[in-house]
């Protein structure tokens, strides 16, 4: 970023060229010898091929298809394969059950719960005044 506060060289600090006059330019330029003009150009060939894999040939010789329907199939197998590898913990386990009970059994079971810690405080409430 700089010196806030500090000085710069002024711009015209330099000796600098009258007015009116411009550098000498040079009068030819050189060439280098590795560019020299190609008598044929240069051609792209061969047939298109699909982007992100191998051409026919090797899709063939390795016994796969480029097919639409192929290229689905592949990723449907690899993502049941990432699902089924990520098997959880305690957390996951939990969060499992919770899944399978209704709404109405969830609620009824914080109810309980909530009813139970009612009752402790209540006990240690009569406790702490005897």
């Amino acid at each position: 970023m700089g010196n806030l506060c500090g000085k710069q060289p002024s711009s015209f600090s330099s000796p600098g060229r009258p007015l009116g006059t411009t550098p000498a330019a040079p009068t030819t330029a050189s060439v280098p010898s590795s560019v020299t003009p190609n008598k044929t150009p240069k051609v792209v060939g061969g047939p298109p091929r699909r982007l992100g894999g191998a051409g026919e040939a090797n899709a063939s010789a390795s016994g796969g298809s480029n097919s639409p329907d192929e290229a689905r199939r592949k990723a449907a197998l690899a993502a049941e394969a990432r699902a089924q590898g990520s098997k959880g913990g305690d957390l996951s386990k939990k969060l499992a059950e919770q899944k399978k009970l209704t709404h109405r059994a969830t609620l009824e079971e914080a109810s309980k719960k909530n009813l139970r810690e009612r009752e402790v405080d209540a006990v240690a409430e009569s406790l702490r005044n005897t």
